[in-house]
């Protein structure tokens, strides 16, 4: 991205999101020449569990992320299932953040494989934010044997799209020039939050891109979507002021997944349930933080929401404590009452690293 100025409106920033491309299946293939070139899923099996990540191969069968396995290996009956090894992810991480401090000390990882870097202050006199990505990504495959995605904006919103629109091993500039047309060409879907239900309610309003979002005021979407409105608001016109924050003290951990088809049965709630503890848990690894309360979210198809939570004394130590915890929250609530079209679960209460560990009475919430 060149020196020209901002848009009007638009922070003076010069913003990358690097994105590992199918990291933990990449990983395996790297380490397992036998895996190369063949669809792997890591995690599940081929009989129950869910799917944690999908190699590029896989995905051209539809397997992805948080899918049952037995859907995977009926979409692609060659799929080989890998157990994940998220040690091994976790070492790869750490080089993969050393090569990103070599360029900027404003790094905020969003998990283990993807983070937001502030290159406005150009420390390694690259000339360019679009010459530092391309040092990065260069870097990464010469020392790790692994390919990243970038996106480079002005904007830390426009950035995490446009790291996706040439992917694998590509990257794509968005400058504040292109940013409003970029974000109206768009549809409603590649928004982060929007879900496939959420898309299906703004089709029904006659909403199929950003441009359309934009033709919108503030209050009609706060109307039609809560306070989520007005990021919807802002996004539409590529706008996002939120600073890159690498010594932000987060509150939580979580993640969470909307699903292609709704969800009845305690089995199947289950096995997802394990596909986004899949997914939270090395993030809460990657934070170096423990927490003592674990919160269940769930949306039904009617759009309605509730949480559950329970707080223990000490902090959850392990994968398995939380994804326990996980359990037993979501088996309280089954037979559910609806079709759930949402799931999701989040680590609180976080100690940080340092932080003397407060004992407090388990609580149910």
């Amino acid at each position: 991205m060149t020196d020209q100025p901002p848009a009007p409106g638009a922070p003076a920033r010069r913003i990358i999101h690097v994105d590992m491309d199918a990291f933990y299946a990449s990983v395996e293939q790297r380490d397992d020449p036998a895996l190369r070139g063949r669809p792997v899923a890591v995690g599940g099996s081929r009989e129950r569990g869910v799917v944690a990540a999908a190699s590029y191969e896989a995905r051209t069968f539809g397997v992805r992320s948080a899918m049952p396995s037995v859907t995977a290996r009926r979409l692609c009956p060659d799929l080989v299932f890998v157990r994940p090894r998220f040690e091994v992810y976790r070492d790869v991480s750490r080089q993969i953040r050393a090569i990103f401090a070599r360029y900027t000390a404003l790094i905020e990882p969003l998990s283990l494989d993807e983070a937001y870097l502030d290159v406005t202050e150009d420390i390694a006199g690259m000339g360019s934010a679009t010459a530092t990505a391309l040092a990065i990504r260069a870097a990464i495959k010469e020392e790790t044997g692994l390919t990243a995605s970038a996106g480079i904006s002005y904007n830390k919103f426009i950035a995490k799209i446009a790291s996706d629109q040439n992917k694998p091993d590509g990257q794509c500039v968005i400058t504040p020039a292109r940013g409003p047309d970029f974000v109206a060409a768009l549809p409603v879907k590649r928004f982060h939050g929007v879900g496939p239900k959420t898309a299906e309610k703004m089709t029904r309003l006659g909403i199929a891109s950003g441009a359309d979002l934009r033709a919108r005021s503030r209050d009609w979407l706060l109307a039609n979507f809560g306070s989520w409105g007005s990021y919807l608001h802002d996004a539409a016109r590529g706008l996002d002021d939120r600073p890159v924050r690498p010594d932000r003290i987060r509150k939580s951990v979580g993640a969470e997944n909307t699903f292609f088809t709704d969800l009845r049965g305690p089995t199947e709630l289950l096995e997802a349930l394990d596909g986004i503890v899949e997914t939270v848990w090395p993030r809460i690894e990657a934070s170096r933080s423990r927490g003592r309360t674990v919160t269940l979210k769930v949306k039904y198809d009617d759009f309605r929401q509730i949480t559950r939570a329970r707080s223990f004394a000490e902090p959850i130590a392990s994968r398995a404590q939380f994804a326990e915890a996980g359990k037993m929250l979501m088996l309280a609530l089954c037979p559910v009452e609806r079709p759930v079209r949402l799931l999701g679960l989040t680590l609180s209460a976080l100690d940080q690293p340092g932080d003397p560990v407060a004992a407090q009475l388990g609580l149910g919430l």
